[in-house]
């Protein structure tokens, strides 16, 4: 079994490995920006991203999630450092980790099989909105501190919308030239033109483009200084001397603050958010995976729970799963968690070797493939086959976003999910489904109204049936059956092929295609 698991990662590492590093260019700043929005030291950022790459990831049972500090945390970090100190927030992320472990055990990851796929899609969506408002001050030449935050406001109160009009009095000619190119690559790279000369479409256009507004950079500063890059236009990382200069930055908790009770309240908090957010992007993850792997919620917790203890113990920043960087390693080609672990390999080694050569890249570049990932989440076929599914659908869908553009992930999150119960606690919760046995064959029969409520018994459900057998899904005693059950069912026949599971499906909804 272990070999059959090596293997399948060395089959996938060429793609994995150039996904990595795309992921890592991508996070850098991210990691960055969020210790500086929390008040946090820079390094902070950077020791909860490869904590969250390397540690969460090998422990994690998602093969595409990717870790760092965590964005819906931010306000919480920075109270907490505000009213006791970094080194107290470093002890209550410590506690965090040890409550989500604890509620890992609890079998509390089962909570996201209830958030309707409307919801899911609805965040995807609003995140790709706010991930090309936020990147597009960056394409102008505009760089303001990095947020990895998630709503419209600033914690100043100023309007996103006011900073992209601010931006447009601060306009680089160079930086605008450098975004439409490098955007220009990733849509070439999009076209048949590219796809069928394997040998190129194998290298990933996120790199294509980082290597080209390096060169762009280079070039113009010495030909063209009029659409050069300005300094303040580049990624900025703190530079090590060496690894003992880095070690000797490196912040301790402080556990002389353990009978404070506001360091308790604090680790609740952030347990809860963390908690809470790395569900919702596990559930998106498996949405974006094109293989429909369904990821283990309960070790995803008691992974995030490690993570969050030894990023505390060595002064790094809360973590989560976070979507923006997941997504951009899905767009990447990334095909397993091999991606991930070389992103956070490669925080290491930069904040060791590299920190100069990256300080090259210019922040247009990174841009420009922000810009593609919030497109690929925001596409208007998306919209077209919602609304073509019928107003309980569409609804939540669309009022997760408004409420995710006005306030932020989580209460968008929330209120898309009250929206999308108005319209499924119409029908009473009962047993939905009987299953029945005859040797290798299995018969799973539903009943009556089956809403996306009973998803998880569901998935338990399928997750008994044995390799090599046989299953009939009969849904014609059904009135109604919601399209959460049908997308389980669909993803089960794709997956059910690796164990030889024979599924046959009776008035199941739209046929889906598996070649």
């Amino acid at each position: 079994m272990t070999g059959n698991r090596i293997s399948y990662y060395l089959h996938h590492w060429k793609t994995d490995f150039l996904a990595g590093i795309v992921v890592f260019l991508v996070a850098m700043p991210l990691c960055l920006g969020i210790a500086l929005a929390s008040g946090a030291p820079p390094l902070s950022g950077l020791i909860a991203g490869a904590v969250g790459g390397v540690i969460v990831s090998f422990a994690s049972g998602s093969q595409l999630s990717v870790s760092g500090p965590a964005n819906g945390v931010t306000v919480v970090a920075a109270a907490a450092i505000a009213g006791f100190g970094y080194r107290g927030l470093l002890l209550s992320v410590i506690i965090a980790g040890a409550l989500q472990i604890l509620l890992g055990f609890l079998g509390a990851g089962t909570i996201s099989a209830y958030f309707p796929s409307s919801v899911i899609k609805g965040m995807l969506a609003a995140i790709g909105l706010l991930l090309m408002l936020k990147q597009l001050p960056h394409a102008l030449g505009y760089d303001k501190p990095a947020e990895d935050d998630l709503s419209f406001l600033e914690e100043s109160g100023r309007s996103e919308l006011s900073v992209i009009e601010e931006a447009f009095n601060w306009i680089s000619p160079g930086a605008i030239l450098l975004s439409l190119c490098c955007l220009s690559i990733m849509i070439l790279w999009e076209t048949r033109l590219i796809k069928s000369r394997s040998r190129i479409s194998i290298i990933p256009a996120p790199l294509v483009v980082v290597i080209f507004g390096v060169l762009y950079a280079i070039f113009t500063r010495a030909y063209i200084p009029y659409l050069s890059i300005s300094p303040e236009h580049f990624v900025n990382l703190p530079i090590f001397g060496s690894a003992t200069q880095l070690w000797g930055e490196i912040i301790t908790p402080d556990f002389s603050l353990i009978g404070n009770p506001e360091v308790y309240s604090t680790s609740l908090t952030l347990a809860l958010i963390a908690s809470l957010e790395t569900l919702l992007s596990i559930e998106a993850a498996d949405k974006l995976d094109p293989f429909r792997r369904i990821a283990p919620t309960d070790q995803e917790l008691k992974a995030q729970g490690l993570g969050n203890i030894i990023s505390g113990l060595i002064g790094g920043l809360p973590i989560s799963a976070v979507i923006v960087r997941t997504s951009v390693n899905i767009n990447a080609g990334g095909k397993t968690k091999v991606a991930s672990i070389v992103h956070g390999i490669c925080i290491i080694l930069s904040a060791l070797l590299f920190v100069r050569y990256l300080n090259l890249i210019p922040l247009s570049c990174l841009a420009a493939i922000l810009l593609v990932t919030g497109y690929k989440l925001n596409r208007p076929e998306i919209y077209q086959e919602i609304y073509l599914q019928g107003r309980d659908q569409f609804l939540p869908f669309v009022i997760t976003i408004a409420s995710m553009l006005a306030f932020d992930s989580l209460r968008g999150v929330a209120i898309g999910m009250a929206i999308g119960l108005i319209y499924v606690l119409k029908n009473n919760y009962h047993k939905a489904f009987t299953l029945t046995q005859n040797d290798r064959n299995y018969l799973l029969r539903l009943m009556k109204d089956v809403s996306f409520l009973h998803k998880a018994p569901l998935r338990r459900l399928l997750g008994t049936i044995p390799a090599n057998s046989s299953l009939f899904i009969d849904g014609s005693r059904a009135s109604f059956i919601d399209r959460d059950i049908i997308e389980t069912i669909n993803d089960f026949v794709k997956a059910g092929s690796d164990k030889n599971i024979q599924v046959e499906l009776k008035e199941i909804g739209p046929k889906r295609s598996y070649d």
